[in-house]
């Protein structure tokens, strides 16, 4: 290959390029509500969707953004936690299991220390019965 069939080559091939990760879009609680505040006074037909395409929404976005505003506005707007929710219960359960845990060691370590000392009172020939009222 000459040298000039070699640059026509090259300039043939695409250029490679690393595309940026999308990222997900977030929306405030401010904008959706202006949105739905938009969308709300629309009359005419085809007003919901140019104010969709303009803004770079979904309808299904809408819909969402309507229940959560009937749920309680700016709470239901706000971002949400994602991931599992927690069970009130199940929170109680484990601390009450972890505490339970904690009293069987206590009671183990209890209950070791008074065999020592019938033992050690065995030992000694000193009868526990006189020391105990029971």
């Amino acid at each position: 290959m000459s040298q000039s069939q070699s640059s026509k080559a090259e300039a043939n091939e695409p250029e490679t390029e690393v595309v940026a990760k999308a990222k997900r879009r977030q929306y405030t609680a401010e904008y959706k509500l202006r949105i739905l505040k938009e969308i709300d006074s629309c009359q005419g037909n085809g007003d919901i969707g140019a104010v969709l395409r303009r803004e770079g929404l979904y309808s299904s976005m809408l819909s969402k953004w309507k229940v959560q505003r009937g749920n309680g506005a700016l709470d239901g707007l706000s971002a949400q936690k994602r991931g599992p929710k927690l069970d009130p219960q199940a929170a109680e359960l484990a601390l009450m299991k972890r505490d339970n845990d904690r009293l069987r060691e206590r009671l183990r370590r209890a209950e070791l220390i008074i065999d020592v000392q019938k033992k050690v009172a065995l030992l000694l020939g000193v009868s526990l019965a006189d020391n105990n009222p029971e």
